[in-house]
């Protein structure tokens, strides 16, 4: 291994800017500062009416727009903006601002579809052209010509947009794994980069999806958790008493730059990316194979990856979304990988931010960094009884100062779905 080599004559990748929106503030240092604190960003749902739901609670992110808005922006829209905001300030503080940026954009974000504000528009302009009866056809030729609404719900668009915003090098790349979509684009960013294909990458995981419709859904799927009296204690990963995740949105933007690249041009280096793992089960279409073996498999091929040992893991950044499945896997999984007695600390910054989906991944791995930066491991709140199942140190309630060199952070969607990245100190 070389100075900007890794052990399998990779190029090593660098993370030269971090950017942050989370439901504890826009930015780097109000989010962190937050974690740090404990703070819950988990509060009742005020963008729309909640009457009738069975949860009325989120990690909701108020966008200055909101405010002058008869309705809420669409789920493509919030991601976009959102997205936006957090590939500004990475790309700022890695120095490309005002610049053309030199490769690929990797964008994970939700898959899209025409939410309940369009398709009652569409009724209305239907009704009032003939009244009586709306099927679905007549939405379908209501809907024919409007190119806003096209443009507004084309999948692509959104990364479309944001590349030609920044400059980004190439087709722009949109993806969904699930819950492990942020963890995802920046696996694709690290392999354009490993083989030589881009000197620098631009990942973002965004998500905008707390709206009524994914709301209902996931209660249907009885995965979300209904502890709405009282917001900041709803959710409870690895605690005896969990019952659900609560929906999240947010984003993160990392940019990726081989280090060789970085040092030739003297940026300042926030950390690496040493490896990344994924496995699928394919399961279920929402649970994970009870056997464990597509988790235990992307911890260990990230780990291996990066050419390190269980034993070289500092710290874990969990995925740990309070459902009593989820968190039971992982602790099985953390066992296997690590073996009793010699876990690493491992917590959930979901019981603060909430699961922000298709943005987990990268917020998490954002995380992982500036853990490792600052020397401190965010707690896992909310952590009142703990599960005798699950015998893992969680960092409960109070951040702990730590020297963190590695972090694993581990993403495990829906359908199996599985990415693990290990972050280390930059060297």
């Amino acid at each position: 291994m070389s100075a900007t080599r890794d052990h399998l004559g990779r190029h090593v990748v660098a993370v030269t800017g971090i950017g942050l929106v989370t439901p504890l503030g826009f930015g780097v240092p109000e989010t962190w500062a937050g974690l740090v604190a404990g703070r819950s960003g988990i509060r009742r749902i005020s963008r729309f009416p909640t009457d009738h739901l069975k949860t009325t609670i989120a990690g909701q992110v108020d966008l200055p727009e909101d405010a002058t808005r008869s309705e809420p922006l669409a789920c493509p829209a919030r991601v976009e903006r959102m997205g936006t905001i957090a590939a500004e300030e990475a790309v700022a503080q890695a120095g490309f601002a005002g610049r053309r940026f030199p490769g690929p954009l990797f964008m994970g974000m939700p898959p899209v579809e025409i939410e309940w504000t369009q398709r009652l528009a569409l009724a209305r302009k239907v009704q009032g052209n003939a009244g009586g009866e709306v099927r679905y056809p007549d939405l379908v030729a209501a809907a024919s010509g409007d190119r806003d609404l096209y443009e507004g719900f084309l999948y692509g668009g959104v990364g479309e947009r944001i590349a030609d915003r920044f400059g980004a090098e190439g087709a722009p790349i949109s993806l969904t794994t699930a819950c492990a979509t942020g963890a995802s684009s920046i696996q694709l960013g690290i392999e354009a980069i490993q083989r030589g294909e881009a000197p620098a990458a631009l990942c973002i995981g965004a998500e905008g999806s707390v709206q009524a419709e994914a709301l209902i859904r996931f209660s249907l799927l009885s995965a979300l958790s209904t502890r709405n009296e009282d917001p900041a204690r709803a959710s409870r990963p690895f605690e005896k008493t969990r019952e659900g995740f609560v929906m999240s949105e947010g984003a993160a933007a990392l940019v990726l730059e081989s280090l060789e690249s970085a040092r030739a041009r003297g940026a300042e280096v926030l950390g690496l990316v040493l490896g990344a793992g994924e496995r699928a089960d394919s399961f279920h279409r929402t649970r994970s194979n009870p056997d464990g073996g597509a988790i235990v498999g992307a911890m260990r091929a990230a780990i291996a990856d990066a050419g390190l040992q269980p034993a070289d893991i500092d710290y874990v950044n969990a995925h740990g979304t309070g459902t009593p499945e989820n968190d039971k896997m992982e602790t099985l999984g953390m066992l296997a990988v690590f073996g009793e007695g010699k876990t690493p600390p491992i917590s959930s910054t979901k019981s603060m931010i909430g699961h922000t989906l298709s943005a987990a991944g990268a917020v998490e791995a954002a995380i992982s960094l500036l853990t490792i930066r600052h020397g401190m491991l965010p707690p896992t709140i909310n952590h009142e009884t703990p599960d005798p199942a699950i015998p893992l140190d969680v960092v409960p309630n109070v951040a702990r100062p730590a020297k963190v060199r590695r972090v694993l952070s581990n993403s495990f969607g829906f359908g199996g779905q599985n990415v693990c990245l290990v972050l280390g100190a930059a060297e």
